[in-house]
């Protein structure tokens, strides 16, 4: 997508990713061949219960955060979102600016029973299959950052893999594209990319517009269990939570804190 002046944190995001790709491409066989051969992916989220569900992710640090936790050790983390309630676990494997790696994606699939959301800015079918040789259940898919026709080919290719494209909108407009890509599960981000301005309001008028049969993960800006419940309120499924449990030295207290939020039904649609 063009440059835009008003986003050079989110530019220079993707710049690296496309660095990152092209480095990735001369082995885009290996990484076909690795995904195929992969034991098959943990279910992810494959079904609403009573309560809000929590995905809890492995972050060091972030472009609008800074540094959450440098010293951060991913498996200990994540097993301690496990202990803690959590659904699923979400890995960052960015490295320039979010300081992870698709290594941590593999020592924590390896580690948990739980299903892992690899979260990074994915351009190609390279990094699909890289996420599924990596032991992924699902991959982030964000429509900011994607044309239409290459966010439904990229979903496509993700279900080919047997992984769930997690679809992730800021705007309504966006929400037009994703919902015709077919998303099982759709994300509402609270933080727009081009300012990294989190507003909850505008996240909670979104989820209130997506279809009831699309599963819908509230993300970013939830830092209480207040902040839960009032996504819950707007008809929310699952939240992923970031930086408030990943820079916590009891990680595993602070997931805990956010589930049992009970999950309203007939809000949305």
């Amino acid at each position: 997508m063009p440059s835009n002046p008003r986003r050079p944190a989110l530019d220079a995001i993707l710049a690296e990713t496309r660095a990152r790709v092209a480095a990735l491409s001369g082995r885009a066989t290996e990484f076909a061949k690795r995904a195929e051969a992969a034991p098959r992916p943990k279910p992810f989220l494959p079904s609403r219960g009573p309560m809000i569900g929590v995905i809890a992710e492995v972050k060091r640090r972030s472009p609008s955060q800074g540094a959450v936790r440098v010293d951060l050790d991913p498996v200990k983390h994540a097993r301690a979102y496990e202990r803690g309630g959590a659904e699923a676990v979400s890995v960052l494997t960015e490295a320039a600016h979010f300081g992870g790696s698709i290594d941590d994606l593999t020592r924590v699939a390896a580690a948990v029973r739980l299903p892992v959301l690899r979260k990074d800015f994915v351009l190609d079918e390279v990094q699909i299959h890289e996420a599924r040789a990596a032991g992924a259940s699902a991959v982030l898919l964000i429509a900011r950052v994607l044309l239409p026709n290459q966010l439904a080919d990229l979903a496509r290719a993700a279900r080919a893999c047997d992984l769930v494209p997690l679809i992730e909108v800021h705007t309504a407009g966006e929400l037009d594209a994703a919902l015709a890509a077919g998303p099982a599960v759709l994300g509402v981000n609270a933080r727009d990319l081009d300012t990294f301005a989190v507003d909850l309001g505008g996240a909670e008028d979104i989820i209130r517009r997506v279809p009831p049969d699309v599963t819908v993960v509230a993300e970013s800006g939830i830092d209480t269990r207040q902040d839960v419940e009032r996504l819950a309120a707007a008809g929310a499924d699952f939240i992923l939570v970031g930086t408030s449990v990943a820079r916590q030295d009891d990680p595993e207290k602070a997931v805990r804190a956010l589930v049992g939020v009970t999950r309203q039904t007939g809000m949305r649609g």
